[in-house]
Protein backbone atom coordinates (compact mmCIF):
# COMPACT_ATOMS: atom_id res chain seq x y z
CA UNK A 1 0.00 0.00 0.00
CA UNK A 2 0.93 3.01 -0.95
CA UNK A 3 -0.12 6.48 1.13
CA UNK A 4 0.03 9.98 -0.10
CA UNK A 5 0.33 12.17 2.97
CA UNK A 6 -1.16 15.64 2.93
CA UNK A 7 -0.54 18.23 6.58
CA UNK A 8 -0.41 21.34 7.21
CA UNK A 9 -2.29 23.36 4.14
CA UNK A 10 -3.60 26.49 6.14
CA UNK A 11 -5.93 27.65 3.91
CA UNK A 12 -3.46 27.97 0.53
CA UNK A 13 -6.10 26.17 -1.92
CA UNK A 14 -3.64 26.82 -4.87
CA UNK A 15 -0.65 24.98 -2.63
CA UNK A 16 -3.65 22.42 -2.30
CA UNK A 17 -4.61 21.77 -5.79
CA UNK A 18 -1.04 21.79 -7.35
CA UNK A 19 -0.23 18.73 -4.84
CA UNK A 20 -3.29 17.03 -5.68
CA UNK A 21 -2.05 17.24 -9.28
CA UNK A 22 1.13 16.06 -8.50
CA UNK A 23 0.08 12.97 -6.52
CA UNK A 24 -2.57 12.17 -9.88
CA UNK A 25 0.55 11.68 -11.45
CA UNK A 26 2.68 9.43 -9.28
CA UNK A 27 1.56 5.93 -10.06
CA UNK A 28 0.04 3.29 -7.49
CA UNK A 29 -0.86 5.51 -5.08
CA UNK A 30 -3.65 3.71 -3.04
CA UNK A 31 -5.14 6.90 -1.04
CA UNK A 32 -4.40 10.49 0.11
CA UNK A 33 -4.47 10.87 3.69
CA UNK A 34 -4.75 14.16 5.72
CA UNK A 35 -3.06 15.18 9.17
CA UNK A 36 -4.50 18.18 10.09
CA UNK A 37 -4.61 21.92 9.79
CA UNK A 38 -6.62 22.85 7.13
CA UNK A 39 -7.26 26.77 7.35
CA UNK A 40 -5.33 29.50 9.31
CA UNK A 41 -3.10 32.46 7.70
CA UNK A 42 -4.65 32.24 4.04
CA UNK A 43 -7.34 33.06 2.84
CA UNK A 44 -9.55 29.91 1.15
CA UNK A 45 -10.59 28.13 4.45
CA UNK A 46 -13.90 26.41 2.88
CA UNK A 47 -12.70 26.20 0.10
CA UNK A 48 -9.81 23.91 0.92
CA UNK A 49 -12.44 21.99 3.42
CA UNK A 50 -14.44 21.68 0.43
CA UNK A 51 -11.63 20.32 -2.13
CA UNK A 52 -11.05 17.79 1.07
CA UNK A 53 -14.72 16.97 1.33
CA UNK A 54 -15.56 16.56 -2.22
CA UNK A 55 -12.62 13.97 -2.67
CA UNK A 56 -13.39 12.10 0.23
CA UNK A 57 -9.79 12.31 1.81
CA UNK A 58 -9.66 11.37 5.22
CA UNK A 59 -7.71 12.43 7.87
CA UNK A 60 -7.64 14.16 11.57
CA UNK A 61 -8.35 16.97 13.02
CA UNK A 62 -4.96 19.77 13.91
CA UNK A 63 -4.84 22.33 16.89
CA UNK A 64 -6.15 24.78 14.21
CA UNK A 65 -9.12 22.63 12.76
CA UNK A 66 -10.22 22.46 16.41
CA UNK A 67 -9.95 25.21 18.37
CA UNK A 68 -11.43 27.22 14.74
CA UNK A 69 -14.00 24.83 15.44
CA UNK A 70 -14.86 25.26 18.91
CA UNK A 71 -14.04 29.29 18.91
CA UNK A 72 -11.20 28.42 21.45
CA UNK A 73 -9.82 31.37 22.74
CA UNK A 74 -6.43 30.99 20.37
CA UNK A 75 -5.26 28.65 18.03
CA UNK A 76 -2.57 26.47 20.30
CA UNK A 77 0.07 27.48 18.33
CA UNK A 78 4.08 28.26 19.45
CA UNK A 79 5.23 31.50 19.32
CA UNK A 80 8.96 32.31 18.53
CA UNK A 81 8.43 35.60 19.71
CA UNK A 82 6.16 38.61 20.88
CA UNK A 83 6.07 39.85 16.89
CA UNK A 84 4.67 35.97 15.90
CA UNK A 85 2.35 35.85 18.63
CA UNK A 86 0.43 39.31 17.50
CA UNK A 87 0.76 38.06 13.62
CA UNK A 88 -0.58 34.27 14.94
CA UNK A 89 -3.61 36.27 17.01
CA UNK A 90 -4.64 38.22 13.85
CA UNK A 91 -4.66 35.16 11.83
CA UNK A 92 -6.37 33.09 14.20
CA UNK A 93 -9.53 35.84 14.82
CA UNK A 94 -9.59 36.39 10.55
CA UNK A 95 -10.35 32.43 10.01
CA UNK A 96 -13.02 32.64 13.10
CA UNK A 97 -14.92 35.35 11.01
CA UNK A 98 -14.36 33.70 7.31
CA UNK A 99 -14.81 30.39 7.90
CA UNK A 100 -18.44 29.09 7.84
CA UNK A 101 -20.48 27.43 10.34
CA UNK A 102 -20.65 24.42 7.75
CA UNK A 103 -17.40 24.26 7.69
CA UNK A 104 -16.43 24.62 11.81
CA UNK A 105 -19.03 21.76 11.60
CA UNK A 106 -17.09 19.69 9.22
CA UNK A 107 -13.75 20.74 11.34
CA UNK A 108 -15.71 19.65 14.52
CA UNK A 109 -16.21 15.87 13.10
CA UNK A 110 -12.79 15.31 12.25
CA UNK A 111 -11.32 12.80 14.90
CA UNK A 112 -8.18 13.05 17.06
CA UNK A 113 -6.39 9.90 15.69
CA UNK A 114 -6.82 7.52 13.03
CA UNK A 115 -5.40 3.59 13.00
CA UNK A 116 -5.08 1.97 9.29
CA UNK A 117 -3.82 -1.74 8.45
CA UNK A 118 -2.48 -1.12 4.98
CA UNK A 119 -1.90 -4.76 4.57
CA UNK A 120 -5.51 -5.94 5.67
CA UNK A 121 -7.36 -5.79 8.69
CA UNK A 122 -7.79 -9.93 8.65
CA UNK A 123 -4.13 -10.50 9.87
CA UNK A 124 -1.47 -9.27 12.53
CA UNK A 125 0.46 -6.68 10.26
CA UNK A 126 2.02 -3.19 10.68
CA UNK A 127 -0.14 -0.35 11.14
CA UNK A 128 -0.10 2.89 9.94
CA UNK A 129 -1.11 6.09 12.85
CA UNK A 130 -1.80 9.25 12.00
CA UNK A 131 -2.19 12.04 14.20
CA UNK A 132 -1.39 15.61 13.93
CA UNK A 133 0.97 16.78 16.93
CA UNK A 134 1.95 14.03 19.19
CA UNK A 135 0.06 11.00 21.04
CA UNK A 136 -1.75 12.88 23.50
CA UNK A 137 -2.17 16.75 21.98
CA UNK A 138 -2.39 18.31 18.55
CA UNK A 139 -0.80 21.52 20.32
CA UNK A 140 2.22 19.91 20.84
CA UNK A 141 5.19 19.89 18.59
CA UNK A 142 7.30 16.95 17.43
CA UNK A 143 10.40 18.17 16.18
CA UNK A 144 13.25 16.25 14.99
CA UNK A 145 15.60 17.32 17.93
CA UNK A 146 13.19 15.67 20.37
CA UNK A 147 15.36 12.95 21.58
CA UNK A 148 14.68 8.83 21.75
CA UNK A 149 13.29 9.37 24.89
CA UNK A 150 10.15 11.20 23.82
CA UNK A 151 9.78 9.19 21.04
CA UNK A 152 9.63 6.09 23.01
CA UNK A 153 7.22 7.80 24.82
CA UNK A 154 4.85 8.97 22.32
CA UNK A 155 5.08 5.26 20.79
CA UNK A 156 4.10 3.46 24.03
CA UNK A 157 0.85 5.69 24.35
CA UNK A 158 -0.05 5.22 21.01
CA UNK A 159 0.77 1.78 21.87
CA UNK A 160 3.01 0.91 18.09
CA UNK A 161 4.94 -1.78 17.72
CA UNK A 162 7.92 -2.86 15.30
CA UNK A 163 6.93 -2.34 11.50
CA UNK A 164 4.82 0.43 12.65
CA UNK A 165 4.59 4.51 11.04
CA UNK A 166 3.77 7.24 13.06
CA UNK A 167 3.06 10.15 10.77
CA UNK A 168 2.42 13.68 12.12
CA UNK A 169 2.92 17.58 10.89
CA UNK A 170 2.16 20.50 12.89
CA UNK A 171 5.78 21.46 12.48
CA UNK A 172 5.92 22.48 8.71
CA UNK A 173 9.11 21.07 8.55
CA UNK A 174 9.94 17.42 7.36
CA UNK A 175 11.81 14.74 8.43
CA UNK A 176 11.87 10.76 9.61
CA UNK A 177 13.83 8.52 11.29
CA UNK A 178 13.08 4.76 13.30
CA UNK A 179 12.71 4.23 16.82
CA UNK A 180 12.59 0.96 18.55
CA UNK A 181 11.54 -0.35 14.77
CA UNK A 182 9.09 2.32 14.27
CA UNK A 183 8.98 4.49 11.68
CA UNK A 184 8.25 8.10 12.49
CA UNK A 185 7.05 10.59 9.60
CA UNK A 186 6.87 14.30 9.62
CA UNK A 187 5.23 15.13 5.91
CA UNK A 188 5.98 18.90 6.84
CA UNK A 189 3.60 21.47 5.22
CA UNK A 190 1.29 21.82 1.97
CA UNK A 191 0.77 25.24 2.35
CA UNK A 192 3.04 27.52 5.04
CA UNK A 193 6.28 25.37 4.91
CA UNK A 194 9.25 26.45 6.98
CA UNK A 195 12.21 24.98 6.15
CA UNK A 196 13.50 28.08 3.23
CA UNK A 197 11.78 25.91 0.58
CA UNK A 198 8.90 27.95 -1.04
CA UNK A 199 7.29 24.74 -2.90
CA UNK A 200 4.44 22.82 -1.18
CA UNK A 201 5.57 19.29 0.65
CA UNK A 202 3.93 16.42 1.10
CA UNK A 203 5.47 12.66 2.06
CA UNK A 204 4.43 9.45 0.35
CA UNK A 205 4.88 6.11 2.64
CA UNK A 206 4.45 2.82 1.20
CA UNK A 207 4.02 -0.42 3.37
CA UNK A 208 5.36 -3.72 1.57
CA UNK A 209 7.39 -6.89 2.51
CA UNK A 210 10.41 -4.55 3.99
CA UNK A 211 9.78 -4.66 7.67
CA UNK A 212 10.32 -0.95 7.82
CA UNK A 213 7.54 1.19 5.76
CA UNK A 214 9.42 3.47 2.92
CA UNK A 215 9.21 7.46 3.04
CA UNK A 216 10.11 9.76 0.56
CA UNK A 217 9.56 13.54 1.11
CA UNK A 218 8.40 15.11 -2.13
CA UNK A 219 8.23 18.74 -2.76
CA UNK A 220 5.86 20.46 -5.63
CA UNK A 221 6.05 24.19 -7.48
CA UNK A 222 2.85 25.92 -7.21
CA UNK A 223 2.15 29.67 -7.56
CA UNK A 224 3.06 31.02 -5.08
CA UNK A 225 2.94 34.43 -6.08
CA UNK A 226 -0.57 33.92 -6.85
CA UNK A 227 -1.19 32.95 -2.93
CA UNK A 228 0.81 36.17 -1.87
CA UNK A 229 -1.22 38.03 -3.97
CA UNK A 230 -4.72 36.67 -2.81
CA UNK A 231 -3.09 37.72 1.08
CA UNK A 232 -2.34 40.66 0.35
CA UNK A 233 -5.94 41.58 -1.35
CA UNK A 234 -7.53 40.52 1.90
CA UNK A 235 -7.42 41.78 5.41
CA UNK A 236 -4.67 38.75 6.51
CA UNK A 237 -1.50 40.69 7.45
CA UNK A 238 0.97 41.21 4.56
CA UNK A 239 3.33 39.90 6.24
CA UNK A 240 2.10 35.79 5.78
CA UNK A 241 2.37 36.51 1.88
CA UNK A 242 5.96 37.24 2.52
CA UNK A 243 6.14 33.96 4.61
CA UNK A 244 4.88 32.03 1.91
CA UNK A 245 7.36 33.29 -0.57
CA UNK A 246 10.55 32.86 1.94
CA UNK A 247 9.32 29.62 2.91
CA UNK A 248 8.92 30.93 6.63
CA UNK A 249 11.12 34.07 7.21
CA UNK A 250 9.36 37.39 8.41
CA UNK A 251 10.33 40.87 6.53
CA UNK A 252 12.78 42.37 9.01
CA UNK A 253 10.51 44.54 11.57
CA UNK A 254 9.29 47.74 10.23
CA UNK A 255 10.02 46.77 6.72
CA UNK A 256 6.84 46.68 4.40
CA UNK A 257 5.89 43.33 3.66
CA UNK A 258 5.85 43.60 -0.25
CA UNK A 259 7.03 41.19 -2.64
CA UNK A 260 10.68 40.17 -1.96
Amino acid sequence: MRYALISDIHGNLPALDAVLRDIQTRPGIDAILHLGDLVGYAPWPDGVCDRIRELGIQGVAGNYDSTTATGYEHCGCRYEDPRQEVLSHESYRWTLDHTSSTTKAWLASLPFRIDLRPMGGHASGPRLILIHGNAVLNTVYWTEDRNDAFARKMIGTLGAREGDAIAFGHTHIPWSRVVDGVRLVNTGSVGRPKDGDPRAGWARVEFGADADPKWEPIRVEYPVDEAAAAIRSSSLPDEFAFYLETGGKLPPEGQKAGSR
